[in-house]
């Protein structure tokens, strides 16, 4: 496919959060902010987005880092690259499902530029990060012009390439409560290939167990890639609360979540193949978040 050069526009690089609203007031509909611009970029050169201007929120310190509370949790900056978020030790320990998505996004060169929060904003069905961060309650700050305000992430989409996002408004950071105690998760996707591919299905799954870590307290599963936006599948989380998880009800929970989900048929993969595949899948992340709390 013929890809052209980038159109003209007008560089910004603000290096404070109010500098950056100012120029996203400033400039309207005429305007794009980027981080890394592994989607913008692309878009722009197929001219599907012609900004006059584009603004690099690249240079605001304040939108970068990983940091933990023991009260309050993970905050991610919305600018935390992937391979960050890769190379954490403490997002792998404490925060598996997501760690398990970004070790399988793209590849580790666009890992080095995406971030975290251009993932989510990009609001794409299969974006990888979300179901992750929908099972491990996770949050976003949102700032604008009149203030900020917190959004869970799973009330965060509102169709395809659509997000809750208020004109000037821009995503700061990511929090995601500390883990509780004999709890787990994992992500699983399929791709048609090993790497470098985008999900035909992605499936993450959290449970909380007792203290003897055989009846499942709490549940929360989540689906990407088969439906406009990524869903948390509540009729199977409540199919495990309050019993033990096993082989069979895992099955179970696999059959009602490919009957909940809504996928498409397209060139990469058929409606009902990507129905089945949640089945398995869900099964499968369900039984491995289970060995984790186990092991």
């Amino acid at each position: 496919m013929f890809i052209r050069r980038l159109p003209r526009f007008e560089y910004h690089a603000p290096v404070t959060i109010p500098e950056a609203l100012e120029l996203m007031v400033r400039y309207g509909e005429k305007a794009s902010v980027f981080a890394g611009g592994t989607d913008l970029l692309v878009a722009m050169k197929n001219r599907e987005k012609v900004p006059e201007h584009l603004i690099n929120l690249k240079g605001i310190a304040s939108l970068k880092g990983i940091r933990f509370d023991e009260k309050k949790g993970l905050t991610l900056g919305a600018l935390t690259t992937m391979a960050e978020v890769e190379r954490s030790t403490l997002v792998k320990d404490k925060y598996r499902p997501l760690w398990d998505a970004v070790t399988m996004m793209a590849s580790p060169q666009v890992r080095t530029l995406g971030t975290i929060g251009g993932n989510l904003c990009s609001a794409v069905p299969s974006a990888d990060t979300a179901p992750p961060l929908m099972v491990l309650g996770a949050s976003v700050k949102l700032v604008g012009p009149k203030g900020e305000r917190s959004v869970l992430v799973e009330s965060f989409f509102r169709g395809p390439k659509e997000t809750v996002l208020q004109r000037n408004e821009m995503m700061t950071e990511i929090s995601i409560p500390k883990p509780p105690d004999f709890a787990a998760g994992a992500y699983l996707k399929l791709m048609r290939r090993n790497a470098l591919d985008l999900a035909l299905v992605g499936v993450a799954a959290y449970l909380r167990f007792d203290s003897n870590k055989k009846i499942c307290k709490e549940a929360k599963v989540a689906l990407g890639a088969v439906a406009p936006t990524p869903i948390r599948v509540f009729e199977v989380e409540k199919a495990l609360v309050d019993r033990e998880v096993n082989e069979s009800r895992a099955a179970e929970a696999g059959k009602a979540a490919s009957v909940v989900c809504r996928p498409i048929s397209d060139v990469r993969a058929s409606l009902e193949y990507r129905c089945s595949m949640v089945e398995i899948l869900a099964k499968r992340a369900i039984m491995e978040a289970f060995k984790r709390v186990s092991s």
